[in-house]
């Protein structure tokens, strides 16, 4: 049917997946990462304090203390074409638009700096998608990861007059295809190292101890993605809890410990990996690469390999595909 003459332009429908992951700064220095941290830390998801106790500490200490010595972290690992989160997010975005075809929108988003969820999905619908499938790339479901996703989309859709249709991609820590692309990745990875592990350690991002008592399902699904991971290799999995922050009790044990206590035992040789994360970023190519070795020697380990994420390995990116198309069934 032939539009009138005097109707607005209107984009020829299609459907849309974003995929988001948790952000990083625009660049490796101080000023970039304040501004990171200040919206990161701001996240009532992200810091269960009252915010009368937490603005002053936020503002007054860790943001004139912090974002120096992070800058200079992030330096170490930044890469020629970015941040290495963004870089490999980007690229997976680009691997999947090529797998899905021409009839799929593929984009990125953070959910904390650039690109923004808002942006996003308001340029996706501007463009013609008028169904977006959101997919938070979080294996394990956590308040302060997928719920906050999932809140920013709803800030988003608030804000618009004519809104697409959403899905949203579930936790997949104990999909059969997610399973199967970290025993795939591992099983390489393992037989390219020079040195025979004493120990594996799946290393999973911390929490506070409390959002396990407040019922968040996070360490539950972490162990399971374990569980299952190690049956599938054949091979016993050290579990551990890595970048504790502040002073309350967190998920235990810390890598850190692990990492010595293995060491102390007389574990020579350790292999050490991070099925929490879609991507490789900050918290695994300077925290678990670089200074989980200087941890591991130091405490009288002898052989010592950080093994990277999925990223947009072909394992990865073939169990991605999976997961997204099931998502999109009744939309193609």
């Amino acid at each position: 049917m032939m539009l009138p003459a005097s109707h607005p332009p209107v984009a020829a429908p299609k459907v849309g997946v974003l995929l988001v992951n948790l952000g990083t700064p625009d660049a490796p220095n101080t000023a970039a990462v304040r501004r990171y941290l200040a919206e990161f830390l701001s996240d009532r998801r992200v810091v269960e304090i009252p915010s009368l106790i937490w603005k002053p500490i936020l503002h007054g200490i860790i943001l004139r203390t912090r974002p120096a010595k992070s800058a200079a972290n992030y330096a170490k690992v930044w890469m020629d074409e970015g941040s290495p989160l963004a870089v490999y997010t980007n690229r997976q975005a680009s691997a999947l638009q090529s797998r899905l075809g021409s009839a799929i929108d593929v984009r990125v988003a953070m959910r904390y700096g650039q690109p923004a969820i808002a942006s996003q999905l308001s340029a996706m619908k501007a463009d013609g998608c008028n169904r977006i499938l959101v997919a938070p790339l979080y294996p394990q479901y956590s308040g302060a990861t997928t719920a906050t996703v999932v809140d920013e989309v709803g800030r988003a859709l608030a804000a618009m007059r004519w809104q697409p249709a959403l899905r949203t991609l579930p936790a997949y820590h104990d999909d059969p295809a997610h399973i199967a692309a970290l025993a795939t990745r591992l099983k390489t990875q393992l037989a390219e190292l020079d040195f025979e592990p004493d120990a594996i350690v799946a290393s999973f991002h911390g929490m506070p101890e409390r959002t396990l008592q407040l019922g968040d399902p996070y360490h539950c699904h972490c162990q399971k993605t374990a569980r299952l991971l190690s049956e599938a290799l054949g091979k016993p999995l050290t579990i551990a809890f890595q970048s504790r922050f502040g002073r309350a009790k967190w998920l235990e044990p810390s890598t850190e410990d692990t990492i010595k206590r293995l060491a102390n035992e007389g574990k020579k040789r350790v292999a050490i990996f991070a099925p929490g994360f879609s991507a490789d970023c900050l918290e695994t190519l300077e925290e678990l690469a670089m200074l989980g070795m200087e941890q591991f020697e130091e405490a009288g380990g002898e052989h010592y390999a950080y093994l990277p994420c999925l990223n947009d390995s072909e394992p990865g990116m073939d169990m991605l595909e999976t997961l997204i198309r099931r998502e999109l069934s009744g939309w193609l």
